[in-house]
């Protein structure tokens, strides 16, 4: 008898993509109509505008793997210096362009040495760093943050996300996510993604004894 296991795990990967380009396409429709402004607003991403934030995206999903390498080498294993540069390569000359070039990756299934589930996890986050500060509000489908959750609950990959929740039990309000044991931390499976990949300003929308020590490991890395 054949293993399935190996076309299982595919049909799971497989099955990722369209949660991603799905998400790409809901961004790229709600930043439309952005004025000039509206794209110099100070994203959640320490340092960065929306707009620095939506060439991000655009970068890493045009960045394979032997690029992605060909990178660290080059800036010698300094990955902030090789994720600037990326972005520069994708900023375009304005904000119309950052906006087509990241319309022209929507359906991109090329990634760095990631799996699947981390970029849908940066797509989601990254998503609502360039949209709470705009006021925008997008409804994610549940299931799909809570694949989201269950990936960070257990991966510091990228961020720093099993260690910040170290020690807390998650519960969501909204969905079926849970996880761990120790001082509470409740609230919408959006709102939990986001604090747990440091965003502290998701910490007031979130409740429970363990709040506190969620918003104190925010710079953690």
């Amino acid at each position: 008898m054949t293993d399935p296991a190996p076309k299982a795990r595919g049909a799971h990967v497989a099955d990722l993509w369209p949660l991603v380009h799905a998400e790409r396409a809901a961004l790229a429709g709600d930043l439309v109509d952005l004025v000039d402004e509206q794209w110099t607003t100070p994203s959640l991403c320490a340092g960065l505008t929306v707009r620095e934030v939506l060439a991000h995206l655009t970068a890493g999903a045009s960045l394979n793997g032997v690029r992605w390498l060909t990178g660290v080498i080059r800036y010698r294993f300094d990955f902030d210096k090789q994720v600037a540069m990326r972005l520069a390569e994708q900023l375009g000359a304005t904000a119309a362009e950052t906006h087509d070039r990241f319309r022209r990756v929507i359906t991109s299934t090329t990634k760095p040495p990631l799996p699947v589930i981390a970029m849908l996890g940066e797509t989601i986050v990254h998503a609502e760093d360039i949209r709470r500060p705009l006021g925008i509000r997008h409804d994610y489908p549940i299931e799909t943050l809570t694949r989201v959750a269950d990936y960070y609950r257990s991966s510091d990959l990228v961020v720093a996300a099993k260690r910040r929740i170290a020690g807390l039990r998650l519960v969501a309000t909204d969905g079926p996510f849970t996880t761990g044991s120790g001082p509470l931390v409740s609230g919408t499976t959006l709102a939990l993604v986001m604090a747990t990949t440091g965003r502290s300003v998701f910490c007031d929308e979130l409740d429970g004894d363990g709040v506190e020590i969620l918003r104190d490991r925010r710079d953690m890395t």
